[in-house]
């Protein structure tokens, strides 16, 4: 039996989806009321907590759609294409075989079958009830455990071998949409709305929180109740911030939230940078994120901080696009640029200059809608489909010699001139950084004119910007807002101002740090909440799970 075989007895395990939800009658009965899948870093991160690190996980994952700004959010509207679930069942059975291979099975099988048997219900049960309960994020359904038990016996019987039954028991289960995807479940919150019960509350905790499943700790906070009364959340989210895994999180939440996955696949014209080779995005990546982790969780600092602090993290190949010495024999060291530098921030990183320009130039444009999107949570809409970008791109016109003189020229059009009037101001501002975060004063021989204003307020270059985006009030607000919706699987652009609107106050008083915003999150009533269960019939319920 290889991998494909799984699909048929996965597929026979979609019955539980579609029987738990189109079996309910009544409007107080618990019903599932979203799906989420699984991002590649948070499958990552559970099968390693799960099953442990040196369990290789290798295949291709399916890829996200970034919605409102966040990739997280399309986590709930997004399913599974057959090929992807191909994937992701062979990818279950090299798990399930390396878990009961003679490296791993005396660590990860915690009992030894009966001499000379080679089916043993007593130890299947033992390893799939234990094993079911941490990647289904829940106990098993008493059906569940049956039939993973009855399956692994019955391949055990026809192998002769007691582990080659188990892999398929536990591969089923890694290969099930209820592993695959963060199933939530409303109950009723006594008060005529709906809430998530203790086992999707853990979940949204521990995803938040660690980027990865709920532990031990969580689930037993789940069965116990703990987590249906605030004080039990509370002790549980000091808990998880207390823990050195906070980073891991935060790491994966500042990610989506400045969009550094746009990195992938980035190129530059190596005759213009020929500094720019495939090392510079990874480090690129790697400093963004020292900065921010370092600034709002290490220091507890101020977010705001992030758009005009000159201090930040380089290594070798970073040193070289800054133009700064590097005599260090540490691979990673904290650095401060000078004032002179004209850094400010993450702004001004390699990460956020490089991915919005062009391979051989910068552009205005795309830094400026980028600047609007992420910090600000006011997105552009796409120009229409014939507009002519020539005079932007004619580098070599002699009278129209920088990039300043071009877009004005070309915004002369109408159907230009909205999108470019909003955008392209705070982008000039940082055209003394070219395409991969190079500073310079000059364009084609002619002096840089960085000047900008922001709802009405003129400043020059970007440590002006910096300051300004710093204390306008948009960009707390749009950062809260984001890291609401990434925790509940949101569309930010849907999320009503007034429904952070406490949160965001809560975060301004505490000084704009982020421990205060993951806790004042956390506390509101809106971070669990689930909409009211709507009953499908039964055919078109399964038609959608089987789609996942």
């Amino acid at each position: 039996m290889r991998a494909r075989a799984l699909i048929a007895t996965v597929l026979l395990g979609l019955g539980g989806l579609v029987q738990a939800d189109a079996a309910v009658n009544s409007d107080l009965t618990p019903r599932i009321t979203g799906l989420r899948r699984l991002s590649e870093s948070e499958y990552r991160n559970s099968i390693a907590d799960i099953f442990g690190r040196d369990i290789e996980v290798q295949g291709r994952f399916e890829p996200d759609r970034r919605v409102g700004g966040l990739l997280a959010a399309s986590s709930a509207i997004l399913s599974i294409s057959p090929a992807g679930f191909e994937s992701y069942t062979k990818m279950a059975d090299s798990t399930a075989a390396q878990i009961v291979d003679t490296k791993h099975r005396a660590r990860l099988v915690a009992c030894t079958p009966k001499a000379g048997a080679a089916a043993d219900d007593g130890c299947a049960t033992q390893v799939i009830s234990r094993y079911g309960l941490a990647l289904y994020r829940r106990p098993l359904t008493q059906d569940e455990l049956k039939s993973r038990v009855k399956l692994a016996g019955t391949i055990a019987a026809s192998s002769g071998d007691f582990y080659t039954g188990l892999r398929y028991a536990l591969g089923s289960m890694l290969a099930a949409p209820k592993f695959l995807f963060r199933v939530e479940t409303a109950v009723p919150d006594g008060k005529g709305d709906w809430t998530l019960d203790g086992y999707g509350r853990a979940a949204r905790l521990s995803f938040l929180f660690w980027d990865t499943t709920p532990d031990a700790a969580l689930l037993d906070a789940a069965r116990t109740g703990a987590l249906n009364d605030p004080a039990g959340v509370a002790h549980q989210v000091d808990r998880l911030m207390g823990s050195p895994r906070l980073l891991t999180g935060m790491r994966a939440f500042y990610s989506d939230f400045l969009e550094l996955d746009s990195f992938s696949g980035i190129t530059k014209d190596a005759s213009i940078y020929p500094k720019y080779f495939d090392l510079v995005a990874d480090a690129a990546k790697e400093e963004t994120l020292r900065t921010m982790i370092d600034l709002t969780l290490n220091q507890k600092g101020d977010l705001r901080d992030l758009l005009t602090t000159r201090q930040t993290y380089i290594n070798r190949v970073l040193a070289a696009i800054y133009d700064v010495p590097y005599n260090f024999d540490a691979e990673w060291v904290p650095y401060q640029f000078t004032p002179e530098s004209g850094r400010s921030g993450v702004l001004t990183q390699v990460t956020f200059l490089a991915m919005f320009s062009h391979p051989g130039r910068s552009s205005p444009t795309k830094r400026g809608v980028a600047l609007n999107d992420i910090f600000m949570c006011q997105p552009t809409p796409a120009p229409p489909a014939d507009v002519s970008f020539d005079i932007v791109s004619d580098t070599h016109n002699p009278t129209l010699r920088t990039v300043r003189q071009r877009l004005l020229a070309h915004a002369t059009s109408p159907v230009c001139a909205s999108c470019h009037t909003h955008n392209d101001p705070i982008g000039l501002s940082l055209e003394n950084f070219d395409s991969i975060g190079g500073y310079r004063t000059r364009e084609n021989g002619v002096a840089i004119d960085a000047s900008s204003a922001l709802q009405g307020k003129s400043f020059v270059g970007a440590v002006g910007l910096g300051q300004a985006l710093h204390d306008n009030p948009r960009f707390p607000a749009c950062f809260a807002r984001k890291m609401y919706a990434y925790g509940v699987g949101a569309n930010a652009l849907d999320v009503p101002v007034k429904l952070t609107r406490d949160t965001v106050d809560a975060f301004a008083k505490g000084g704009y740090r982020v421990p205060v915003l993951l806790r004042a999150l956390v506390a509101s009533p809106q971070f669990f909440a689930a909409p009211p269960p709507q009953p499908a019939p039964a055919t078109k319920t399964a038609l959608n799970v089987a789609a996942h």
